[in-house]
This record gives C-alpha cells, structure tokens and sequence, in this order.
C-alpha cells in the first residue's frame, strides 16, 4: 500500500481540517511541516507534476506580499516559480496530500478523498 503524506502547516485551518479529514477516514499520514522542513526544488517539482495542474501558479499562494515583492506576476517560466517556493516556502499552497503518483490541494479539504 502506498503511504499517503501532506505537506501541512499546522497553523492553517483548512491544512488542520484536510488532516482531520484523513485520519477520520482511517488514513494516518506522513505529515511534512513544509515551513520547518523545507523542500528542494527536485520534492517541489515532483509535487507539480503529481497534481496534474496546468500552472506552476495553480500550486502556488499568489496572495501573499512576497508573491508581489518578488515580482513573480511577471515571472515567465516554471523554473522561476519553483525556486522561489524553495527559497519562500510561504508561497507553497497548502495542504497538498500526495498518494503515489498522485496529489491534490485540500482546497476544500474533500477534495484529498479523490485519490486516498
């Protein structure tokens, strides 16, 4: 059986509901506090591809100040935007739960149920 993990940030509600989600299903993941232990850009492009999305930015919390700051708005390729979640793990979205060779963001938190 495949061990299923969540990049989580224990101070975020919908990272604390996705797990709470999980471990009422049964499922005890493998909990990465991405913000305590950062991941390199091979873990972050892994993930990317994993969630099967059409943009490195679909993956990424384009809300926050130093999204802006780094002027990643004008940031043309994928390289840029995964080096800048190795150097600001912030800007990672969250809670990704990976099963596999697969991975959804728990935004809403039920949408992890699809690939556990």
């Amino acid at each position: 059986m495949t061990q299923v993990t969540i990049i989580h940030n224990p101070r975020c509600s919908k990272s604390r509901q996705t797990l709470a989600l999980l471990e009422e299903n049964g499922i005890t993941p493998t909990v990465i506090e991405y913000l305590k232990t950062p991941m390199s850009i091979e873990e972050i492009t892994s993930v990317f591809k994993k969630l099967n999305v059409e943009s490195v930015r679909q993956m990424m919390r384009i809300k926050e100040p130093e999204y802006k700051d780094a002027n990643l708005i004008n940031a043309d390729d994928d390289h840029t935007l995964l080096q800048a979640m190795v150097t600001t793990p912030k800007l990672i979205e969250r809670p990704i739960v990976i099963n596999g060779e697969r991975a959804r963001i728990g935004r809403p938190p039920e949408n992890v149920l699809e690939i556990v």
